[in-house]
């Protein structure tokens, strides 16, 4: 499991990580609604375009974030295991008497 230091010299790197790994899952939460919001036409055609600038300027101000802060690593070793960890719980969801190996925030390393 990833570890985000937040001590020291590294105190930095590592909630810029997790910041930045926090505001991508936003990111992908709130164009999987836009997705939704087209399909169901809730969106005016201006609205569709509006919301996908604003999305794609979003996006590209987070990757020269992680480019300029040398984080992209961490923030893709993170999002991995978080996205383990929802599975595993989604999974778990399904079918709660299937023992899945799991991802743990709380492990012990």
């Amino acid at each position: 499991m990833t570890r985000i230091n937040v001590d020291g010299e590294n105190a930095r790197d590592g909630l810029m990580t997790l910041v930045v790994t926090i505001v991508e899952l936003l990111v992908d939460a709130m164009e999987r609604e836009a997705i939704r919001r087209m399909e169901s036409e809730m969106l005016t055609d201006k609205e569709v375009e509006r919301l996908g600038a604003q999305l794609a300027s979003l996006e590209a101000e987070i990757d020269r974030l992680k480019t300029d802060e040398g984080i992209d690593g961490p923030v893709d070793d993170l999002r991995g295991e978080l996205n383990g960890l929802v599975n595993d719980l989604v999974h778990q969801v399904d079918d709660p008497r299937q023992p899945h190996p799991g991802h743990s925030l709380f492990k012990n390393e």
